[in-house]
C-alpha cells in the first residue's frame, strides 16, 4: 500500500473544523448547535452583490485573467486609497480566498527548510500553509494576561537565524482581537528592514476596529514598501466567505512576476466570486455602518457575559470578531468536544475552537478557547447560558 506524504502526515487537523463531525452528530440527535467555533458571520451579503449574481446573463463562464479582472483591480485601488494604501491595479493579484494568497506567498517567497516568524497565538491555518511550502513556523508567545499584546522584540530577535525570511502578523488579529498599535508596527518595520526580511501582514479585519486607535497597515511602514506581502479578503467584512475571494498586494515586482506562475498554474480566480466582491465595492456607508455597530454590540455583550460567569476571563477585543476567553478546565480540546457528545442545556450546546490549535507550543493555550461572535446576541445570549450551565458539570473543571 502506498505511503501517505511526510507533508501530509505533519498538517495539523484544523482548530476550528476538527470537531465538525461530532457538531453533525449531535445535530442529527435533534439538538441545535451554536456556531461560535468558526468566523462565518450571519449578517446579510450586501444586496448589490447578490443582485450582480442574479443579473449574470453570461452565455459562457469563462475563465478570469490569472491576477484577476482589471476591472476589479482598479476599483480595489480606489478602495485601499479610503485607508492611505497607495496601490496600483498592477500591484493587486486576485487569489481564490485570502488562504490562496498567504499559501502562494509563503510558496514564492520560502524555500523548503526557511523559517518564518509569528507572534501566537496566531490563525491556525497560517502552520498548515508553511508545512505545505516546507518552510517551518517559529513563533513568540502573547499572554492572555497582558491582553495579547506584541511581544517584546528582544524575544523575535532571539529567533533569527540564517533561515528566517520573514515575520507573519495579522491585524487586527484573529484569534485574539488584538490590534497592533503605531510602536509596535515601528518595531517590527525596524526589524523587517535590520535583516531584510519578508513582512506578510494579513488584514482582512481592517474595517472592524473598535478602540478609536487607528489603524496602521504594513504599508505605511516607511522603508520597507518592497518587504511587504499584504493579503486581504472579501470574505468578513461582506459576508462573502464562499465566495472564496481574497488579494496579495506587493510592490516587489520580481515577488510579483513569481507570483503569477503559480496564478497562471491554477489558471484563474472565481469567475462569479468576483462579479460578487467588484459588486460590493458599491456596498453603502450605511450598509458598512449597521455590520460595524452590529460587531460593536456584539462584542460588548459577549466579553461582558463571558466575564461575569466564575473563573472565566477575556480580554476586550480592539478588533475583528473574536475572543480568546480562558475558562476553568482541564483541557479545552477535551472540553470542547465534550459539550459537542456529552452536554446539552434546553436542547442545544456550544460549538468553540479549541485553542490548542492556534498555538504551536505544547500546553499553551490548554484552558482557552477561541469564540467568533458573528450569531445575533439572542443567539449569543443562549449560547452563554448553554456554556455557563455546562461549566457547573463538566468533569474537568478546576476550580
Amino acid at each position: 500500500m502506498p505511503t501517505i506524504s511526510t507533508r501530509g502526515e505533519q498538517l495539523p487537523a484544523s482548530a476550528i473544523r476538527k470537531l465538525v463531525p461530532h457538531a453533525d452528530r449531535a445535530k442529527a440527535k435533534g439538538i441545535k448547535v451554536y456556531h461560535l467555533n468558526i468566523g462565518q458571520p450571519d449578517l446579510p451579503t450586501p444586496e448589490v452583490a447578490l443582485e450582480a449574481i442574479r443579473n449574470i446573463d453570461r452565455k459562457i463562464l469563462e475563465y478570469s485573467p490569472s491576477d484577476g479582472f482589471l476591472s476589479y483591480r482598479e476599483k480595489l485601488v480606489k478602495y485601499y486609497a479610503k485607508f492611505n494604501i497607495e496601490v496600483t491595479s498592477d500591484e493587486i493579484i486576485i487569489t481564490t480566498g485570502g488562504s490562496e494568497g498567504v499559501l502562494f506567498a509563503f510558496l514564492a517567497c520560502l524555500n523548503p527548510g526557511d523559517e518564518i516568524i509569528v507572534p501566537e497565538p496566531a490563525y491556525a491555518n497560517y502552520m498548515a500553509f508553511a508545512i505545505s511550502a516546507g518552510a517551518v513556523i517559529r513563533t513568540v508567545p502573547s499572554s492572555i494576561d497582558e491582553g495579547f499584546a506584541l511581544p517584546p522584540m528582544e524575544k523575535f530577535e532571539a529567533l533569527i537565524n540564517e533561515r528566517t525570511k520573514g515575520i507573519m502578523i495579522c491585524n487586527p488579529n484573529n484569534p485574539t482581537g488584538y490590534l497592533y498599535t503605531r510602536k509596535e508596527m515601528n518595531q517590527i518595520r525596524d526589524l523587517v528592514k535590520k535583516y531584510d526580511l519578508y513582512l506578510f501582514s494579513d488584514e482582512v479585519y481592517r474595517e472592524f476596529i473598535y478602540t478609536g486607535s487607528p489603524y496602521i497597515s504594513a504599508f505605511h511602514l516607511q522603508g520597507i514598501e518592497k518587504n511587504v506581502v499584504l493579503i486581504d479578503s472579501v470574505s468578513k467584512r461582506y459576508s462573502e466567505c464562499g465566495i472564496r475571494i481574497g488579494a496579495i498586494i506587493t510592490k516587489n515586482e520580481a515577488l510579483r512576476k513569481t507570483l503569477m506562475k503559480f496564478c497562471q498554474a491554477r489558471l484563474s480566480p472565481p469567475l462569479i466570486g468576483q462579479i460578487a466582491a467588484e459588486a460590493s465595492l458599491d456596498a453603502s456607508d450605511e450598509y458598512m455602518l449597521d455590520v460595524y455597530d452590529e460587531y460593536v454590540a456584539r462584542r460588548k455583550f459577549l466579553i461582558d457575559s463571558l466575564n461575569r460567569i466564575p473563573g472565566v476571563y477575556s480580554p476586550m477585543p480592539m478588533g475583528a470578531f473574536y475572543s480568546m476567553v480562558r475558562l476553568p478546565i482541564d483541557d479545552s480540546d477535551k472540553f470542547c468536544q465534550w459539550m459537542l457528545e456529552e452536554f446539552q442545556y434546553n436542547g442545544a450546546t456550544v460549538f468553540m475552537a479549541p485553542a490548542s490549535g492556534f498555538y504551536s507550543e505544547p500546553g499553551l493555550g490548554q484552558n482557552e478557547v477561541r469564540m467568533a461572535y458573528v450569531l445575533n446576541i439572542d443567539d449569543l445570549r443562549k449560547a452563554i447560558e448553554c456554556l455557563e450551565e455546562a461549566l457547573k458539570v463538566y468533569p474537568g473543571r478546576t476550580i
